[in-house]
């Protein structure tokens, strides 16, 4: 006969076991992944993530843990290991992403539209009718939404106006080039003025990656006239304005050192492009708006001391008034990074519920306090920063995107490598325009491409 005791006992312990299995099958753990590193690369996003979007999606969601996996390596590294991952069927839920290397990814197999992994609760979701059409484009493929981007930016010349004066330029806080040759002189004059320093920083070069075609060549080429692209989607293989662009490098890295050519090939050259504008060795620099809601911003790695006292920006000015893109006077190109899910997902809806909170207007209002920037959502505003405000305001009419094509990134490393030859002394900017031409012909294929010179 089975005692009072014993059955009192077998009764806690079937009690304990049902409860552990109860709250084993509640619990459910996803992970997030992107550039980021406390205290490192984007370290304010970091801090969102870890002191609101993930404490506050778990306090609503008892039994839920996020985990957050940093990721410290460049922007190249990650889509490496993004294809790897992706490949044998393994990595976040919800990964950082950038827009353009969605068509690649999607052709590859590796990604599915966000409702193939989320659930009918993606088409459903309030924050659709908040973001434009356009900006939806920036993580959307053929039709279909694959990611959402945390915002959207602008690239400018970042002046270190305190130099300007002392190398005597005229008006050094409201400085703005009007052609190539304005920008040149300038760094001419800074040159002169301390022959030591690297005045103009433009990225050239392979090591820089997707920096060198968004902050650099582009940035030129935009300024000549034409995009990679003519308007039938043909890649430009050979024109004058590429001719022009790789002059103009030639010029900055080999015959006047105005830039620094060996930073440029370096695996960390950006941030010690990044470090020599703190220091004022480099006075003129070609980057996004991300340089000053990040790595300027005080407390962070690059911080510019007194920034808002001695640093500006400037339009990036065409080849000559009137001779960019579409005849425009400035030029300038967006991206956008966000994120996207996995197709592995084993808690597909559960990551999208958390991507969704993570872009609503909460969520992203609460964003804006670490690091206020141009979001995607119209309900979301950038507060206080004039920063933004100023450069959005002149720069949203003038803007352009990368071709939404597969082959794009392919082809951008083709044009990262063209500058890398030029810059190296490896080839002259004909020789290097000739090479990217027979690489692209061969990405693309032969009825894809068009050369303009036509000789």
């Amino acid at each position: 006969m089975i005692s009072q005791r014993f059955r009192t006992t077998i009764l806690a312990v079937l009690a304990a076991g049902l409860l552990a299995m109860t709250s084993s099958a509640l619990a459910q753990t996803i992970s997030i992944t992107a550039r980021m590193v406390a205290g490192g690369v984007n370290d304010l996003q970091v801090q969102w993530l870890q002191n609101f979007a993930i404490p506050e999606f778990e306090a609503r969601n008892p039994g839920v843990t996020v985990n957050l996996i940093e990721f410290g390596g460049s922007d190249e590294a990650l889509k490496e290991q993004y294809a790897l991952d992706l490949s044998v069927g393994a990595g976040a839920d919800v990964m950082g992403f950038d827009g353009f290397w969605i068509p690649e990814f999607v052709e590859g197999g590796m990604l599915m539209p966000l409702d193939a992994v989320g659930g009918d609760a993606v088409n459903d979701w309030e924050g659709w009718n908040h973001i434009p059409v356009g900006l939806q484009g920036l993580t959307s493929f053929e039709g279909q939404r694959y990611g959402i981007a945390l915002g959207t930016d602008y690239r400018v010349i970042f002046v270190r106006h305190d130099k300007l004066a002392e190398a005597g330029i005229d008006d050094a806080a409201n400085w703005q080039p009007t052609s190539w040759d304005d920008l040149l002189d300038a760094a001419r004059t800074l040159k002169e003025a301390n022959p030591d320093s690297f005045p103009l920083q433009i990225n050239a070069g392979t090591a820089m990656g997707e920096a060198t075609t968004m902050q650099g060549y582009f940035m030129l080429l935009l300024g000549t006239g034409h995009f990679l692209t003519d308007d039938q989607d043909r890649w430009i293989t050979r024109s004058q304005g590429i001719l022009d662009v790789l002059e103009f490098y030639r010029t900055v890295y080999v015959d006047e050192q105005l830039g620094d050519p060996r930073l440029q090939l370096l695996q960390d050259g950006r941030n010690r492009s990044f470090a020599n504008f703190r220091d004022g060795t480099t006075a003129l620099l070609v980057e996004g708006d991300f340089f000053y809601r990040g790595p300027t911003a005080p407390g962070q790695e690059f911080a510019v001391p007194n920034r808002d006292e001695v640093m500006t920006w400037a339009k990036m000015p065409a080849q000559a008034p009137g001779m960019g893109l579409r005849g425009q006077d400035f030029v300038t190109i967006s991206g956008g990074t966000g994120f996207v899910l996995n197709p592995n997902s084993n808690n597909g809806e559960l990551a999208w519920e958390f991507m969704a909170f993570m872009n609503s207007q909460e969520a992203l209002t609460a964003a804006q306090e670490y690091q206020p920037r141009i979001r995607v959502r119209d309900d979301v505003p950038v507060p206080g920063v004039q920063f933004l405000t100023d450069t959005a305001a002149a720069l949203g009419p003038l803007t352009t995107a990368r071709p939404n094509l597969a082959v794009y990134p392919e082809i951008s490393f083709q044009a990262q490598l063209m500058t890398e030859r030029v810059i190296s002394g490896e080839m002259t900017p004909m020789q290097a325009m000739d090479a990217y031409a027979r690489a692209v012909a061969d990405i693309a294929g032969a009825d894809n491409v068009v050369d303009l010179l036509g000789n």
